[in-house]
């Protein structure tokens, strides 16, 4: 089995901020909530599931859709996402068979040694013809700075790569839209170093590694967004 990425959302706060703030203010396109939010209001989803949905970024743009949801998080700032928060783990949700009709599990699957395990636990709690949202990046994104990245070009417990095998196991996979190009531009070094920091890089060696690359720097970003059905 690949790896799992160790979760630091507790241990290192200030790594999840920089991944937030860079991506807010660097990538020409933004996160995928927006086009995840918008297929579950279409769907007409009475009560959404947003599993690792961290502080609430898609919960946010639910509410405003009027889609209720709810956000289970194993990090203490869970507490911070609108409406109803639980703090728990994805193979042991706190919730009835069936209870919701959508789920999302966003950019955090490969944090689950076994991912598997997570989406038949998500597959529980979901109602017959429930959706979910998944999405993945890939191993070898951002290779602009793989120089740079520890983990670049390593396989984690679910990758781009594995993602639709993976989900096709527990659901019916009904579409993947990948993406493959420069969507990311960091215009000076305090910018790479705020992005190192986001991917992991204790802030000293992030500005270290800032100083060595030439800006301005375009990240190409290759990952995935699948959406899939339980039957």
């Amino acid at each position: 089995m690949n790896d799992a990425v160790p979760v630091d959302y507790e241990s290192d706060p200030g790594r999840f901020a920089a991944n937030v703030l860079s991506t807010a203010w660097f990538s020409s396109c933004g996160d995928v909530h927006p086009e995840i939010a918008d297929g579950f209001a279409t769907e007409g989803c009475s009560l959404v599931l947003d599993v690792g949905g961290g502080t609430g970024a898609l919960s946010r743009l639910l509410v405003r859709r009027n889609v209720p949801t709810v956000v289970a998080d194993l990090a203490s700032h869970v507490s911070h996402a609108p409406g109803y928060s639980v703090q728990a783990d994805v193979t042991g949700l706190p919730f009835r068979e069936a209870t919701f009709d959508g789920a999302a599990a966003l950019w955090m699957l490969h944090h689950v040694p076994d991912p598997v395990e997570a989406l038949t636990e998500v597959r529980r709690v979901l109602s017959p013809g429930g959706l979910l949202a998944v999405s993945a990046s890939s191993r070898w994104n951002d290779p602009e700075l793989a120089w740079a990245l520890p983990r670049w070009g390593r396989a984690s417990s679910f990758d781009a790569e594995t993602a639709e095998p993976l989900l096709g196991k527990v659901f019916e996979v009904e579409s993947v839209r990948a993406w493959d190009a420069r969507l990311v531009t960091l215009p000076d070094r305090a910018a790479v170093a705020l992005f190192l920091r986001g991917r992991g890089l204790p802030e000293r060696s992030a500005w270290r590694l800032a100083t060595k690359t030439a800006v301005p720097l375009s990240l190409t970003k290759r990952g995935l967004v699948a959406w899939a059905r339980k039957r």
